[in-house]
C-alpha cells in the first residue's frame, strides 16, 4: 500500500468510494487503487465498501467506511501550496463542488467535511519577512480574505 512511509486514513460514513473518486478528480498524479468489501458478520452490510486505497497528488490515502461515529474537524486540514492564482482558483472551485463551505484565510471544507487550506506558495516567505511591517501588512490582508488573492497580498507586501 504506502510507498511513502505512511498513509493517511480518512473515516467516512458510507462515502469512501465516492470521496476517493472525487479527490482523484481534483488532483493530478492521482489514482484509485484496491477496494475492499465488508464480509458477512462485519460492522457494515456484507459486500459494502470497507476501504478504498487512493493516491492524490502522489500521497497515499485509505478511505474507510467506518460509520457515523467520527466526523472531520478543522483540527486537521490539508494544505495545498499553489504557484499562481489560477491554481488557487481551480482548487478552491473544485473542492467546494457538491456543497463545500468556504472559510476565512484560505480555508474551506469540502462536501465531506474535510478541511483544506488553499494557499499561495509565497505566503510563508511574506509573513516571515524580516521586515515586520511587510509581514504585518500581509497578515492583515490575508486575515480579511476568504479565498486568497495573490495580487492583493503582493500589493500589501509592497506597501501599496
Amino acid at each position: 500500500m504506502a510507498t511513502d512511509g505512511f498513509t493517511t486514513c480518512l473515516w467516512f460514513d458510507g462515502q469512501a468510494e465516492e470521496a476517493a473518486h472525487f479527490y482523484v478528480s481534483v488532483f493530478k498524479n492521482s489514482s484509485v487503487g484496491k477496494v475492499a468489501r465488508y464480509p458477512e458478520g462485519a460492522m457494515q452490510p456484507a459486500g459494502s465498501v470497507m476501504t478504498v486505497e487512493f493516491t492524490a497528488n502522489g500521497h497515499t490515502f485509505l478511505a474507510l467506511n467506518g460509520g457515523p461515529q467520527f466526523k472531520f474537524t478543522e483540527a486537521t486540514s490539508f494544505m495545498i501550496f499553489c504557484e499562481n492564482q489560477e491554481e488557487i482558483d481551480r482548487y478552491w472551485t473544485k473542492l467546494l463542488e457538491g456543497g463545500g463551505e468556504p472559510g476565512p484565510c484560505g480555508w474551506l471544507k469540502d462536501q465531506y467535511g474535510l478541511s483544506w487550506q488553499v494557499v499561495p506558495d509565497t505566503l510563508d516567505a511574506m509573513v516571515t519577512d524580516p521586515d515586520p511591517a511587510k509581514a504585518a501588512r500581509v497578515t492583515a490582508a490575508f486575515m480579511a480574505m476568504g479565498k486568497f488573492d495573490i495580487a492583493a497580498l503582493e500589493r500589501a507586501y509592497a506597501g501599496e
